[in-house]
């Protein structure tokens, strides 16, 4: 991963794969919003409440996936020391936490028909604000981080990041572990409760919000690299 740690050499790879990402990306998502919203059929309890599973469900997956990609760029940061990890660090932050708010509005807008509340204090519901509330405080800390002049994040923001993920196994298990007004698991690697003629545009949803989620942590970077070789430069002016 050190050939990349080369600004330059990232960045001409960056450019042509956040188009590759983000076209597919968003021709998948439309695909699979199109015939969740309005082929498959409604479910035989839920009715069409059922629909906003295929937002809610990728909302979720990207709030965890994004911090455990903060974790690893974090590791990556603080044991090898690669350049470019405090900035990917930076680039997930906003994203992730834009879908971990979505999949607790949406889950909050599901669970009102379905459970007769909009919220309750249970272990998925609680740990995912909980991933909410430690994506604001990283967000706080990593951009306190690039006013010092740092570029990426600051060391503490990265042991922060590292230290957040231990949230990570307790919202996927809360389900498990703790009597929960929350459904169980619906796909494992056993296969899925959920019926074909709803399951299959959730891949489609799921894929295109991921490969959409990647194209903008690749312009993200591209834009905390932009705006760190301005500062530079400002710098170097001011000096001379």
């Amino acid at each position: 991963m050190h050939r990349f740690a080369n600004p330059a050499r990232f960045l001409k790879i960056a450019r042509p794969l956040t188009a590759w990402l983000f076209w597919p990306g968003l021709l998948l998502l439309l695909i699979g919003s199109v015939f969740g919203l309005f082929v498959t059929p409604a479910d035989y309890l839920q009715g069409d409440t059922v629909r906003i599973l295929y937002i809610h469900v990728p909302a979720a997956w990207l709030g965890m996936g994004g911090w455990s990609g903060i974790a690893i760029a974090a590791l990556t940061q603080l044991v090898w020391r690669h350049p470019l990890a405090a900035i990917a660090g930076r680039a997930v932050a906003v994203p992730g936490a834009l879908f971990t708010a979505i999949c607790l509005v949406t889950g909050s807008i599901w669970g009102r028909p379905t459970w007769g509340t909009w919220w309750e204090w249970d272990g998925r519901m609680t740990s995912m604000l909980v991933l909410l509330f430690l994506y604001l405080g990283y967000i706080a800390l990593a951009n306190a981080s690039a006013k010092h002049g740092t570029g990426g994040v600051s060391p503490v923001t990265a042991i922060f990041g590292l230290v957040g993920a231990i949230n990570i196994p307790i919202i996927n298990r809360s389900v498990v572990w703790w009597n929960s007004l929350h459904q169980g698991p619906s796909i494992t690697l056993r296969g899925s409760s959920i019926d074909a003629s709803l399951l299959w545009p959730l891949g489609f949803t799921l894929l295109g919000f991921t490969l959409l989620f990647a194209a903008i942590v690749l312009m993200r970077m591209r834009a905390i690299l932009a705006q760190n070789k301005i500062e530079a430069r400002m710098q170097r002016l001011a000096r001379g």
